[in-house]
């Protein structure tokens, strides 16, 4: 008698359940390269701010910018609803816990102007910064001429699940090859965490993508929604997509995590499992220069219906350049990243981060406690 079998799964992993293997050559950690490539346009680091609230507003892009990574502003938050964001920003701050979803959502009420989607842009490249901007798929169309002329350097087209495919009642709907030659400019695309979406997606003509639904600090959308895929396996099939994809075309489309990375060792193994760049909010919410001083929300966290996200205080701990580059007065892997990220390729004798996506990764659940008694107790006695 035969069985009649259901639905099967396969285990998949996140940052704190694996490792990286040393190889068995070594190379100096500031003889690596980390460049992060999108198109025509090259980042000496790969480093990403989320483009949340939060953590980007002009001033941030600025800075990150010529630190040498990126920021990615929001142009569908405050700063393209209010002409004085920064206040409104001290408003989310100061709001009690039980009242602050209902204040996001009356803020994120207030329509988007286009006068000052154009103004945000002008801001970040008159002081000098390399600009990227963030819209959702439902007003991309609307705002992506607005963009394109006021000079802006990348465009970001995310949402919490992006695909090449979309069905709505729109008799056409958004066209990523069109997009791409329209604006003519970097065109990345998130998010996604399957091999057969991101394939989809590369094959539409775009730059980059963003790999991760649900890991971020802010985010609840795995727990309302249910859906996600943890970040090290994501990752993994993500950039599969990219070099079958690269086979194909000899064109290369960056893959960057986003999302769900606390540390320096988060970040580390986000590239060995192949990622190009990493995307990152409530690390870089708690740099001096952040906009919203110490807190941190999500893009859904104001959604009118469904929200999914919280304000969370990630406290002001440092300024950027100190979480980028040190030194490091903590050792919790909070602050200099980028020599986190040199030293392991170092130990792993990658001279780039293409030769660190060849490290070999273990499944070691016991990575983070095995031999570490000592400090554990420390954390729960605090």
């Amino acid at each position: 008698m035969s069985v009649r079998r259901g639905k099967e799964m396969r285990r998949s992993y996140g940052f704190h359940e694996v490792a990286i293997v040393p190889c068995d050559a070594s190379i100096n950690p500031e003889q690596t390269n980390t460049d992060l490539k999108m198109g025509d346009l090259t980042l000496s680091l790969p480093i990403l701010a989320a483009a949340m609230d939060a953590v980007v507003d002009p001033d941030f892009a600025v800075l990150l910018s010529k630190l040498g990574g990126l920021a990615v502003m929001n142009l569908e938050g405050v700063q393209t609803r209010y002409d004085n964001p920064a206040e409104v920003l001290n408003d989310i701050v100061q709001a009690p816990a039980d009242q602050v979803t209902t204040l996001l959502q009356k803020v994120y009420s207030n329509p988007i102007r286009d006068e000052l989607v154009a103004e945000r842009v002008r801001q970040i490249k008159g002081k000098g910064g390399t600009c990227a901007v963030s819209v959702t798929p439902a007003n991309t169309k609307r705002f992506a001429s607005v963009i394109a002329e006021a000079g802006a350097d990348v465009l970001v087209v995310q949402s919490t699940v992006t695909t090449a495919r979309h069905f709505s009642k729109s008799p056409k709907g958004l066209v990523f090859s069109e997009l791409r030659k329209s604006v003519g400019i970097p065109v990345v695309v998130g998010n996604c965490v399957s091999y057969s979406a991101a394939l989809a997606l590369m094959r539409t003509g775009i730059d980059a993508i963003l790999v991760g639904v649900g890991p971020g600090a802010t985010c609840t959308t795995r727990q309302v929604l249910g859906i996600g895929v943890p970040q090290v396996t994501a990752t993994i099939d993500c950039a599969a997509a990219r070099d079958q994809y690269f086979e194909e075309t000899g064109k290369y489309v960056a893959v960057i995590t986003d999302g769900g990375m606390h540390s320096g060792s988060d970040i580390c193994k986000a590239f060995a499992a192949g990622a190009d760049g990493v995307m990152l909010g409530a690390m870089l919410a708690q740099a001096q220069e952040a906009p919203a001083k110490g807190y941190h929300w999500g893009m859904a966290s104001p959604h009118p219906a469904l929200p999914r996200g919280k304000r969370i205080k990630v406290e002001t701990r440092a300024p950027l350049e100190k979480i980028l580059f040190g030194p490091s007065t903590v050792s919790d892997g909070t602050q200099n990243l980028i020599g986190a990220l040199q030293t392991a390729m170092g130990v792993c004798g990658a001279a780039t981060l293409a030769e660190f996506h060849q490290a070999e990764m273990v499944i070691a659940p016991s990575i983070t406690t095995e031999g570490k008694s000592w400090q554990l107790q420390e954390l729960y006695s605090q």
